[in-house]
């Protein structure tokens, strides 16, 4: 099996040096355009790094190796490519990336990569995600992790990164251990931006007010973010569905800034004629994380006795255009 590294000049005696004496294990599980890229970061930094992928994404780095284009700078990474945990055995970091309703079975199947000291940082959508990773392996190993970047995979094997990547951390109970500690060390050391919340749940929602109202009607009218803001009647969907997150929120004992929503809006704007991941979900014909996404909104405030009238529609067509993808036929 080919060594870690990239298609670039081999590192210094010096680099070298220090990066033996810093290499750790990890391993990607879901090395789609958010595990892939971050994966791919790791591995040029020097990690060993083995990348877990399905179907034609698989296939297509195992045979070539995964590519990154980037406008700060193309990467080639040839590593171990695999879809079996079995043939890695135990790792120091494992960074998981699978969608949210595959995150229970993914996370079932972690126990081959699990030493006495791996930690598992949840680079998912939603804000459940690393309780149902906890409840399997222990609140004292898993990380909740938010993350901000523009990437997709533009065809198998090759990630097209078009801006951001930095991700956001955090103990599920606000802790800071050495666990936590050390792993915003490796991720610094691959210069990635990352930084340790000690409010990592109220960060996750913060996230969703955007993942819920822009992924939704992004797929529901093929708009770009920058479409949706500068729509007025798509715009002031947005605002509402963002409201019922903002309630959903503080159900939950999360009181979000009130300038969240200008914020969002802004970032959306900024964002340009950009496609959100569900939207990308939605044209490749795969299944749409709408119960991570809506469901949990609708869940939360039913449970509190209120109502969520916009995230229950973007939730009711999410769940039929699902179905359909599925091919459960009418849902």
């Amino acid at each position: 099996m080919p060594q870690d590294g990239i298609d670039n000049a081999p590192p210094s005696p010096l680099e070298f040096q220090v990066m033996v004496q810093k290499r750790v294990r990890i391993a990607v599980v879901g090395a789609g355009a958010v595990g892939g890229y971050f994966g791919a970061k790791m591995a040029h930094s020097g990690q060993e790094v083995a990348f877990m992928a399905r179907g034609e994404h698989h296939q297509a780095i195992r045979a070539d190796g995964l590519k990154v284009k980037s406008g700060a700078g193309d990467l080639h990474i040839r590593s171990r490519f695999t879809a079996d945990p079995g043939e890695v055995g135990a790792v120091d970091l494992v960074l998981f990336s699978v969608k949210s309703y595959s995150t229970e079975e993914a996370a079932e199947r972690l126990a081959p990569l699990l030493g006495e000291k791996t930690t598992i940082l949840s680079l998912q959508n939603g804000v459940d995600n690393p309780d149902k990773i906890a409840r399997l392996w222990g609140r004292n190993r898993t990380l909740a992790g938010v993350v901000y970047i523009g990437a997709r995979v533009s065809s198998p094997g090759v990630i097209e990164h078009s801006g951001g990547g930095r991700i956001v951390m955090g103990e599920l109970d606000g802790g800071v251990g050495e666990a936590t500690e050390a792993v915003r060390e490796m991720l610094s050391g691959a210069q990635i931006p990352c930084s340790i919340s000690t409010e990592i749940r109220k960060v996750m929602w913060g996230k969703l007010a955007w993942n819920a109202p822009f992924c939704a009607i992004a797929c529901l009218t093929r708009a770009t973010t920058k479409e949706i803001v500068e729509s007025e009647s798509l715009r002031k969907l947005a605002v509402d569905g963002m409201a019922e997150v903002i309630e959903a929120a503080k159900s939950q004992g999360f009181e979000l800034a009130p300038t969240i929503v200008e914020e969002t809006l802004n970032l959306s704007r900024d964002l340009g004629h950009f496609k959100p991941s569900m939207l990308q979900d939605l044209e490749a014909g795969k299944p749409l994380e709408y119960e991570a996404f809506n469901g949990v909104v609708v869940d939360a405030l039913r449970r509190a006795g209120k109502a969520a009238p916009i995230n229950q529609l973007f939730y009711g067509a999410l769940k039929f255009l699902d179905g359909k993808i599925r091919g459960r036929g009418v849902a």
